[in-house]
């Protein structure tokens, strides 16, 4: 089944819900990056994390960076989400691997630790809003939520999973349910719909089971006015990096870099962190970028 995200409300629109099936662009980044089982379920529940959160906004552009910032042996985390469907990201250290937690599953939390969670939203114009709260678990779905609530004020539960193999990623997905002002004041409500996500055992066993994101929907919601958009969006694995980008940067470096570049190596390689794409530049690049250094700076003078 093709990656994918879809919306709905219940409860005459007070509340927003969304799902993602996010399977292949998750085993896309645990191919590109050689990531561990571990290091794959963090980027991936990172990943459905960002596409999760960008589906809500709504100016055409607009993405969402999450940090994740442990003291773990993971290192860190960074995704980029955007509003299309697109999304890219990287772990520090891809290739650790940690025994089963307590439950028998991926230890994300210890690979992660103690620290913190930065989220910047890019809505498309004027400054990006930034905001950082603790993280509360290190598995990510339960720090995330907790960022929602805590920094945008909206009563959220996430559910984020990656189920993967010796065959690679198998299911990986999540929910994002949300209540919404005019909803948050039934009580009544409120706890029925928590008491039907905190039921739930994870979000991959759900696809594993054939379920489909509609089928899930009408599971949690179906008794609530649930109206489920029409309308499906494609989701990918997506890096916007270029070879002429590359040059762009070691042309910041100045001519005396370049040229060293030139005498003990012949050339330049650079390495895209979000996507693992290896860009070569020769002799003949670098030697171009100084000339276009040496033009610039003589049509100053």
């Amino acid at each position: 089944m093709a990656d994918r995200l879809i919306r709905a409300t219940a409860a005459g629109g007070g509340i927003r819900a969304v799902g993602a099936i996010t399977t292949q662009l998750t085993e896309e980044a645990r191919q590109r990056h050689q990531l561990s089982y571990v290091a794959s379920a963090a980027l991936g529940r990172t990943m459905v994390s960002g596409l999760l959160m960008a589906s809500n906004m709504k100016r055409p552009g607009s993405r969402v960076n999450i940090r994740v910032k442990g003291d773990g042996p993971l290192g860190g985390i960074l995704v980029d989400a955007g509003l299309d469907g697109t999304v890219r990201g990287y772990v520090q250290n891809s290739a650790i691997e940690l025994p089963p937690n307590a439950q028998g599953k991926l230890d994300v939390g210890g690979a992660v630790g103690d620290g913190y969670l930065y989220v910047v939203k890019d809505i498309g114009y004027g400054y990006p809003y930034s905001s950082t709260v603790e993280l509360v678990s290190g598995e990510i779905g339960d720090d995330v939520s907790n960022y929602l609530v805590r920094s945008e004020q909206t009563p959220s539960a996430l559910i984020v999973g990656v189920f993967i193999n010796s065959s690679g990623v198998t299911a990986a997905g999540g929910l994002l349910v949300q209540v919404l002002p005019k909803a948050a004041r039934d009580e009544a409500l409120v706890e029925k719909l928590e008491s039907r996500v905190s039921s739930l055992a994870g979000f991959t066993p759900l696809l594993q089971a054939g379920k489909t994101l509609p089928e899930i929907f009408q599971d949690i919601l179906g008794d609530m006015d649930l109206n489920i958009f029409p309308e499906t969006q494609m989701l990918k694995f997506h890096c916007g990096c270029s070879f002429d980008r590359v040059l762009g940067a070691l042309k910041m470096l100045g001519q005396d870099e370049l040229q060293d570049m030139i005498i003990k190596d012949n050339g330049a390689e650079a390495t895209c962190e979000f996507c693992g794409t290896v860009y070569h530049a020769n002799e003949d690049h670098l030697l171009q970028l100084i000339f276009d250094l040496q033009a610039e700076s003589s049509a100053t003078l």
